[in-house]
């Protein structure tokens, strides 16, 4: 039986593929791995309830206080700054979307912006003028960057904008010295993508709006992004596999490839060999991240797979050079996993096909995968990619498994996280990886949204 979705995440499932096209891309630079660690350590419970749809408890704004705690939510977005301070904006809850804004450190949770009631429309103020009383509307499945300044970008997602109009969005925000600016994009919804000539920045460019996309920051502080579902540039709505760059410093936007209209398929190629004409197919809710030599790496989500089917997906593909890469999983949709002997690498190995999963990189630059949903349930499996080979080192290789939380504060290597699709994480300054919230199953059993913050030490 397909796992239900409890979120009101945006999902395109259309089986009719239009006639597309798309162009070989620009800019990468070429990559690298460091050999795994010798030991995988434990879970621990750091903060939050073991029980799921807790409300927030929001005390003063800008105190902070071991009590406080963010309401329970999927679809976030979160960031480290420079003093390695912990931050988490919006998302979808019990009650509806949210724009508030919170620092985590030292052990306690601030709430330090936006509101501590739902559906909130957002104030823009003047395009390009940070004030204190900008915020964001209450929005999910936004996506963010944070630049070599140490700046916040947000861009996009599903919410209410200035307005106080529901719908999908494609404004990009800038938070910096406690306030909050609009840098581009529309304050409306519901706006097509203006993608210009490929290879080309202009500042009329703008990508359409759209949730669940992926993005990085590049050695140069560029921001790059990469599909999701939205509007394309005729104003249809589906999945998207355009690839985007950000130069902050200008202010513009450089269609960089793949397509400008909705539901391409994907064109894999030879696995291991780049091309110009490969790219991943349309697709929302993968994840990504970028190595120590600066390759963009993209894996799974629900798309379209080489047949152009629309699937969950285990892809895995790295973007180098200007072009994209096959480098692991299937090129068809709705796979299981291959999960071999726990802690134990294998070239055959491979995690299951899903969407919503978190990602991370450790000290050592080795890639971490969490959870998700697939296509028979929700997961709390954790993998290990290095070296070209995926190792299962945690948590099941079942769905909708219940978190074990053990004592809060206590790491034990029978402690894991509930099965889940949705959460966040972070990676503190000692390639630790964080996760908080999401929506899945508490130490019951029972499946909502959750507010529990987990610390696993590679």
């Amino acid at each position: 039986m397909k796992y239900e979705m409890k979120s009101r995440a945006f999902m395109f499932m259309l089986v009719v593929i239009a006639s597309l096209s798309f162009s070989s891309c620009d800019g990468g630079s070429t990559g690298g791995s460091t050999p795994p660690p010798s030991n995988a350590n434990e879970w621990t419970w750091m903060n939050g309830a073991n029980v799921a749809n807790q409300p927030g408890t929001y005390g003063t704004l800008g105190t902070a206080d071991s009590s406080n705690i963010p309401a329970a939510r999927g679809q976030s977005v979160s960031w480290i700054d420079a003093s390695g301070n912990f931050w988490l904006f919006s998302g979808d809850g019990t009650g509806g979307f949210l724009n508030d804004l919170w620092k985590y450190s030292a052990g306690e949770w601030t709430w330090m912006g936006g509101s501590n009631v739902p559906n909130q429309p957002g104030t823009s103020g003047t395009l390009g003028t940070p004030a204190s009383g900008n915020v964001p509307g209450a929005r999910y499945a936004a996506v963010g960057w944070t630049d070599t300044s140490g700046n916040f970008w947000l861009f996009a997602g599903t919410g209410f904008d200035s307005t106080g109009t529901g719908g999908i969005l494609n404004d990009l925000w800038k938070y910096n010295a406690g306030q909050w600016t609009w840098m581009g994009g529309s304050n409306k919804a519901g706006q097509s993508g203006t993608y210009g000539t490929q290879g080309t920045a202009a500042s009329s460019n703008i990508p359409g709006a759209r949730v669940s996309a992926v993005t990085w920051t590049d050695a140069s502080g560029n921001l790059w992004l990469f599909g999701g579902g939205g509007l394309d540039s005729t104003e249809a709505g589906g999945l998207l596999n355009d690839l985007w760059k950000y130069n902050a410093s200008a202010g513009q936007w450089t269609w960089m490839c793949g397509s400008n209209v909705v539901n391409h398929q994907g064109i894999y190629g030879t696995q291991g060999t780049a091309s110009p004409s490969n790219v991943p197919g349309a697709r929302e809710q993968a994840v990504g991240w970028t190595d120590a030599s600066g390759n963009f790496w993209l894996f799974g989500g629900i798309g379209f797979d080489s047949a152009g089917n629309n699937d969950f997906l285990n892809d895995l593909w790295k973007y180098n050079a200007g072009q994209w890469m096959w480098m692991g999983g299937s090129n068809m949709g709705g796979q299981s996993g291959t999960y071999g002997t726990r802690g134990r690498a294998a070239s055959a190995n491979v995690p299951g096909a899903r969407v919503n999963a978190v990602s991370s990189i450790d000290a050592s630059g080795n890639f971490w995968l969490f959870g998700g949903v697939g296509t028979g349930g929700a997961l709390n499996d954790l993998w290990k990619y290095s070296a070209g080979e995926w190792t299962w080192v945690s948590g099941a290789n079942m769905v909708d498994r219940p978190g074990t939380y053990g004592t809060q504060g206590t790491a034990a290597s029978g402690n894991v996280p509930g099965a889940r699709q949705m959460p966040v994480n972070w990676t503190d300054a000692s390639g630790n990886f964080w996760l908080f919230g999401g929506n899945g199953f508490d130490s019951a059993g029972t499946q909502g949204y959750l507010n529990d913050l987990w610390k696993y030490e590679p």
